[in-house]
């Protein structure tokens, strides 16, 4: 539906192999923007594309109306439709989009929509930051270190969501180092107050900075957490604190959080 009138039925790059006409999604959607921001001189560092219902409802209702043959479909669409939409709000910062590994069988030939769409909307595509999709366990390591250096090749950044939360532990690390770390919430949660968790979450941002990875505190919600995190070092920060997800807007953090921060 949303990927054949987007390019049109003879502008489209010829879906690959595995994604035939019966796994066409038969739902549209939107997305939501999430601001990710730089403390260290109040800039937004970039934008989180997050998948939106056409009502603007969650992405755990989008994502229970995919079914297993139609993850490629799914995931093809979630990347077109950030891109023509940051285009449109007029991004000039990074977009991070998540992906699901487990619906990229070949790196080269599941970008080609990617790469297209960008054209398309005229959106650098050095701006773009791919990081593996919330709550998605991946089940072959290798495969997923394939697509991060298939994609660090191409120019994008790459990015590793939820970091501490299991499905992407140390033994990925070691494998390929990403551009981003993004730490999970939990291990965030109550930190001002929680030795134990200053010293797991000290310890991820100096071996971060040892690997050449940068780290982003996500879900930060409270200026405890973020007082805390800034004095471990870290610069990046995305959470209700700075801004809720917006249908289809590029907010902006006022400059009165940034003062009743400091």
């Amino acid at each position: 539906m949303y990927l054949t009138r987007f390019f049109g039925d003879h502008a489209s790059p010829h879906p690959c192999a595995s994604c035939g006409d019966a796994d066409r999604l038969d739902f549209d959607v939107r997305m939501a923007f999430q601001p990710i921001v730089d403390a260290r001189d109040r800039s937004v560092f970039g934008y989180e594309a997050l998948v939106r219902t056409v009502e603007g409802g969650g992405a755990a209702e989008i994502l229970g109306r995919v079914g297993p043959q139609q993850l490629y479909r799914f995931d093809q669409t979630c990347r077109v439709k950030a891109i023509e939409t940051a285009a449109r709000l007029g991004l000039q910062s990074r977009l991070s989009i998540n992906f699901l590994p487990n619906a990229v069988y070949e790196p080269a030939t599941c970008i080609r929509l990617t790469l297209a769409a960008a054209r398309r909307c005229g959106f650098p595509t050095d701006r773009l930051v791919f990081e593996t999709a919330e709550s998605e366990q991946v089940r072959d390591h290798a495969h997923l270190t394939r697509i991060f250096r298939d994609y660090r090749s191409r120019g994008f950044l790459t990015a590793i969501d939820d970091f501490g939360a299991g499905y992407a532990g140390l033994g990925l690390l070691a494998e390929f180092q990403p551009d981003v770390l993004k730490l999970d919430m939990a291990l965030l949660r109550g930190i001002a107050t929680d030795p134990a968790r200053q010293a797991i979450v000290g310890g991820v941002a100096r071996i971060a900075a040892e690997l050449g990875s940068t780290v982003i505190a996500e879900g930060v919600e409270t200026a405890a957490e973020y007082r805390a995190l800034r004095t471990l070092g870290i610069a990046l920060f995305q959470g209700y604190l700075f801004g809720r997800p917006q249908l289809e807007t590029l907010g902006e953090v006022p400059a009165s959080t940034w003062d009743a921060l400091d």
